[in-house]
């Protein structure tokens, strides 16, 4: 597996992993606040990934495997001194094999090379595989929420969220 840049070429995939792994997140009761969540992020980021990241001086890499996209993820500026983990999937195809704990390492480095001491990041209560990763690489939970407004950062409609640090 390798860790490389998105190029425009990957947008087809990385959009339909989107989808794929959203989709399987819903809960049944709330599949239209998914679908409009999903909607939403594509048109404000997930199709525009290389415009969205460049704007916030930021960047997008990809997992592939046997030159399938098997994972993806975004970093974003959060502050002078941090950086913010984005949109961080594995295909579910894919998962259990150390793949999002390598992006998670690579992307710290990123934070490193970019002289970010911090990397931030949030995953909700339906991704309890993230909550793992995230507690057993060293990230502190520095609050929850329920998030109530929608953005193309999250889904809204009460679910709970965390939001972590690490110091690099």
């Amino acid at each position: 597996m390798e860790i490389r840049e998105f190029s425009t070429d990957d947008a087809a995939a990385v959009r339909e992993l989107f989808i794929r792994v959203n989709r399987l997140l819903a809960p049944a009761d709330m599949r239209d606040a998914f679908e409009v969540y999903v909607a939403r992020s594509l048109t404000e980021e997930v199709d525009r990934v290389s415009d969205y990241y460049s704007e916030r001086k930021g960047g997008f890499w990809v997992a592939i495997d046997d030159q399938k996209i098997v994972g993806m993820f975004g970093l974003e500026p959060s502050s002078d001194g941090a950086i913010e983990l984005r949109r961080m999937y594995v295909d579910p195809d894919f998962r259990r094999r150390g793949i999002a704990r390598k992006m998670l390492d690579f992307a710290e480095q990123e934070c490193r090379r970019r002289n970010r001491p911090r990397m931030d990041l949030s995953t909700s209560e339906l991704q309890r595989e993230a909550l793992a990763l995230y507690q057993n690489a060293g990230y502190q939970l520095v609050r929850e929420e329920d998030a109530v407004a929608a953005s193309n950062k999250t889904l809204g409609g009460g679910i709970r969220r965390y939001h972590f640090t690490k110091a690099l």
